[in-house]
């Protein structure tokens, strides 16, 4: 809550009274598909931006003026609802940043997995995503109120806390809240073996060996837990386990109810737990004593996430308070991080010669730890700019 919330401010909001804009956001999603990327648009997925070239200008401002409603002619609203209808249908997947439940498009949190129900995109983001999908379009929500996570917390008298990941945020913690971090031993040695991660120059090459390492560790009786970024991955790995007649529980925004019940028996012998980042969090999977003799709980990362402190995090389940366990994290050159991260860096990597598997190789590893090291650095620059925004309209604005 205090650091990952912080990139996006906090805002109360409502449905306007009337919004008759179904219809252009449909319009816009049309006009939008009759584009060509790269002559007539780029998209940075970084960024999350979209530039149009001459020729793209060009034939939008051809479109507006044939459109009937008076939106298109202004041009600057015009422009953002293409932009707009471009970023859902390229940046903004479904079982990864949305899913669509019982018709409705709702938001995923990247950092937990769970659903944010309550929550929409703002400025016709989220309105175009229900355009793409071809839902029913809500009406745009008018903003009453907004204070960045940060500035709320510090309006505190007595702030405290506890969590297994803050010494990776102390320097943040510091400056941000004036909360000093203290890191406290472990009362028991930590018993879980890290194991080396591996790297692979293809995801499906990775997604073959992590089926492999689950099967293998199924044989010995161990527990499995296996954690994913997103709902659409914990859904093909599930697949891939059941072609391989592996019995397991799938652990999922989708499946939120069963969260404690799941994690309750992740840690009985041969049991296979596949989970988002919402897996454990306030849960403690007790291990069985058969399911301690064979080496307690293995944790298997199937990607790397935006910040260490996620993978710590997920990692963290195996091998506690003392227990035996271990932990192994996988990851490939097509995954997303380095994809957007360290695009350049990545192909290079995956060009060079070699079997599909790149452990150990030095450029596949410092493609991975680069782009994470510039997605915490982006994050902690989108914390400092909404700081600085909240701080600023606090010092000039009428109270």
């Amino acid at each position: 809550m205090l650091i990952d919330e912080g990139v996006t401010p906090l805002s109360i909001a409502r449905p306007r009274e009337m919004d008759g804009l179904a219809p252009v956001y449909e319009r816009a999603r049309a006009i939008a598909e009759s584009l060509d990327q790269g002559d007539d648009y780029a998209v940075d997925a970084l960024r999350k931006k979209v530039k149009f070239s001459h020729r793209g200008m060009t034939d939008l401002r051809a479109a507006f003026a044939q459109e009937g409603d008076k939106t298109w002619r202004i041009e600057r609203r015009a422009m953002e609802l293409i932009r707009q209808a471009l970023l859902a249908e390229h940046c903004y997947i479904r079982g990864q940043q949305y899913e669509l439940v019982d018709g409705r498009v709702v938001i995923v949190d990247e950092y937990t997995g769970r659903f944010l129900p309550d929550r929409s995109w703002a400025h016709g983001l989220h309105q175009a995503v229900e355009a793409k999908e071809g839902v029913e379009i809500t009406a745009d929500r008018e903003t009453l109120a907004r204070i960045s996570f940060q500035r709320f917390f510090r309006s505190y008298r007595f702030l405290a806390g506890m969590t297994g990941t803050a010494a990776d945020a102390s320097g943040e913690m510091e400056r941000v809240y004036g909360r000093p971090v203290t890191v406290l031993p472990t009362h028991r040695p930590i018993a879980r073996e890290q194991r080396p991660t591996r790297i692979f120059r293809t995801a499906d090459a990775k997604w073959r060996a992590i089926a492999d390492s689950i099967e293998a560790e199924h044989k010995l009786g161990r527990p499995v837990l296996v954690g994913t970024r997103s709902v659409e991955a914990s859904v093909h790995l599930s697949q891939m386990l059941e072609a391989r007649g592996l019995p397991h529980a799938v652990l999922n925004a989708h499946h939120h109810a069963e969260e404690a019940a799941t994690l309750a028996h992740a840690g009985e012998i041969g049991r296979i737990t596949v989970a988002t980042n919402m897996a454990g969090r306030g849960t403690d999977s007790k291990l069985t004593s058969a399911a301690r003799e064979r080496g307690g709980l293995h944790v298997i990362l199937t990607e790397l996430h935006t910040a260490q402190r996620i993978d710590r995090q997920f990692i963290g389940r195996a091998g506690r308070p003392g227990d035996p366990g271990s932990a192994q994290t996988f990851a490939s050159l097509e995954d997303d991080l380095p994809t957007r991260f360290a695009p350049r860096l990545a192909a290079a990597a995956s060009q060079r010669g070699g079997d599909d598997e790149r452990t150990g190789d030095r450029l596949a590893t410092l493609t991975l730890e680069l782009a994470q090291r510039r997605s915490q650095g982006r994050d902690r620059r989108a914390r400092a700019a909404v700081l600085r925004q909240d701080d600023w309209l606090e010092n000039h604005m009428p109270s």
